[in-house]
């Protein structure tokens, strides 16, 4: 199996420096990033390591769910996955850390009713490779089927 890559170029301390995210194998693109703009409401433009790690989550869910509810013998016409992932304070360790992941999916699935892709969605939130990766963090799921 294939390894990716990515690779921060990071300038200055904790509050007054910035850095570049480089999405490196893809070449997909450069980010900024700064710890103000991550602890702030607002990215103003700039991502952040949970805004990456919630892109990772939910497009490593989507492909799982999708393979999922077709083994279930669904017909996936569409998923729409949203991953938030909070940042909080790390009370035992200090610091942050990651308090919690809401994954939240909307989905067209012919062949399904709504227990099947509820079913199929439960067990691509345990069982996608990010969702193992993340096992120190409650991930919290909320799954519904369009019509």
């Amino acid at each position: 199996m294939p390894t990716r890559t990515a690779r921060t170029a990071w300038n200055g301390g904790l509050q007054d420096g910035s850095g570049q995210v480089e999405l490196s194998s893809s070449g997909a693109g450069t980010f900024d990033v700064s710890f103000p703009q991550r602890a702030a409401d607002d990215a103003d433009g700039t991502t952040s390591p949970e805004e990456l790690v919630a892109a990772a989550h939910s497009a490593c869910y989507a492909m799982s769910l999708s393979d999922l509810a077709t083994e279930a013998g669904g017909t996936v016409q569409s998923l729409d996955v949203k991953a938030d992932v909070t940042l909080g304070p790390d009370k035992e360790a200090g610091g942050f850390k990651l308090t919690g992941i809401t994954l939240t999916v909307r989905g067209e699935v012919d062949g399904l009713d709504d227990a099947a892709f509820k079913d199929a969605a439960d067990t691509a939130k345990a069982g996608c490779p990010i969702s193992k990766a993340l096992t120190g963090v409650e991930i919290t799921l909320d799954a519904a089927l369009e019509s």
